[in-house]
């Protein structure tokens, strides 16, 4: 098998849908209805293999990159994690070696769980939202409980087993009021990576109520981005922050939200279906199915080109002649709803937000990009 032609992540998801948890901003409970009841719950021994083998041979690159999502994937439990270390193992090719992240809520995160992922590497992405009355606003479990407590007892386990960890915070209606709140609780709990991903829910009536305000998110952005430049530079990774300067020095982004096309990180499904990404698993876009179909072929397929080239394509005039269109790009296109003037396409329902923190950024970043240009070659 012939490797890609370029670097790509694959959201590896083999619990499907499924979570111990009810966020009630959560949007891929709703892709239990993409699939039979008839279908395995989870991603089986034999599937698991194929997926493993396949993703290395087609990886580009000397680090291959796992990354596995959910739902909630440490519902699968340890002896499951522990085949998937074995078989990476068993099957990488000689050069390669393997990076593994995994994504989660932290409940289910004990002791065992944080020695097995210390002892083997891996990255783990945290939802958290805040301190505890903002994350339990709408990270519940099934009964409408809080799931701090036990979320941030898996982050301390993870912490004192010196696993790295990037808080991932849902930017919502209520804790976009309290930027500051939010960015000190990270701060002083010791992160050193977060990522802050704006709440953009969609219903019959329009957008829904959880969702951030984009101006509200903007002015979040700003507040604590002044924060950080005042006190946190190359103390703390703030991802939004860093790939505002990634074009200080002309780099591509590495957050496909502000590429100017995507594509790039399809989502394999607990039973081998692939979808062109995790915001669109629909049966529309099904791609095909890795248990009857190469990896590499699903991912070289036209489908897949024709949907990450539809970024580009359905960019609207205003954002072609945007002065922060390098930053931004138009964002996501699931968050294109919004008509225009004189427009054929739609806008992106965050412009406003992303324009005013951009624009707040720019002098920095100008700055940088003024200093890397003039320094001793």
């Amino acid at each position: 098998m012939t490797a890609a032609r370029k670097d790509f992540q694959i959201f590896a998801k083999p619990v499907g849908w499924r979570c111990n948890l009810r966020c009630r901003y959560c949007y891929y409970l709703d892709t239990e209805q993409v699939f039979s009841d008839s279908q395995p719950a989870t991603m089986g021994e034999a599937l698991l293999r194929r997926y493993i083998e396949h993703h290395l041979l087609a990886h580009p690159g000397e680090v291959v990159r796992f990354s596995w999502h959910g739902g909630e994937p440490t519902l699968l439990g340890l002896d499951f994690f522990e085949r998937v270390v074995r078989l990476q193992g068993r099957l990488c090719p000689r050069g390669k070696k393997v990076a593994n992240g995994i994504q989660t809520n932290g409940t289910l995160i004990d002791a065992s769980w944080a020695a097995f992922l210390a002892e083997h590497s891996f990255t783990v992405g945290l939802s958290l939202d805040g301190p505890q009355p903002l994350h339990d606003r709408y990270r519940c479990g099934p009964g409408g409980e809080g799931s701090f407590a036990r979320a941030f007892a898996g982050y301390q386990q993870l912490q004192s087993h010196g696993v790295a960890v990037e808080a991932l915070c849902v930017v919502n209606d209520e804790n976009v009021m309290y930027p500051l709140q939010v960015y000190e609780f990270f701060r002083e709990i010791g992160v050193r990576a977060v990522s802050f991903l704006p709440l953009v829910e969609r219903g019959a009536e329009g957008v829904g109520g959880a969702s951030v305000e984009p101006e509200a998110f903007g002015a979040f952005l700003c507040t604590i981005f002044d924060r950080w430049l005042a006190q946190d530079i190359g103390r703390i990774a703030v991802q939004i922050f860093e790939e505002a300067l990634r074009t200080a020095f002309g780099e591509e982004h590495a957050l496909c939200l502000f590429r100017p096309t995507c594509g790039n990180i399809p989502t394999v499904e607990h039973n081998g279906d692939v979808f062109p990404c995790d915001h669109y698993v629909r049966p529309e876009h099904r791609l095909g199915n890795i248990a009857v179909r190469p990896l590499l072929e699903i991912l070289r397929s036209p489908r897949l080109a024709a949907f990450g080239n539809g970024k580009r394509r359905t960019l609207p005039q205003v954002c072609r002649t945007c002065r922060v269109l390098d930053m931004c790009a138009g964002e996501c296109p699931k968050n294109r709803f919004v008509d225009l003037p004189g427009e054929t396409m739609k806008g992106n329902y965050l412009c406003a937000g992303y324009k005013m923190f951009f624009t707040h950024c720019r002098p920095f970043v100008d700055e940088v990009a003024r200093q890397w240009r003039s320094r001793p070659r």
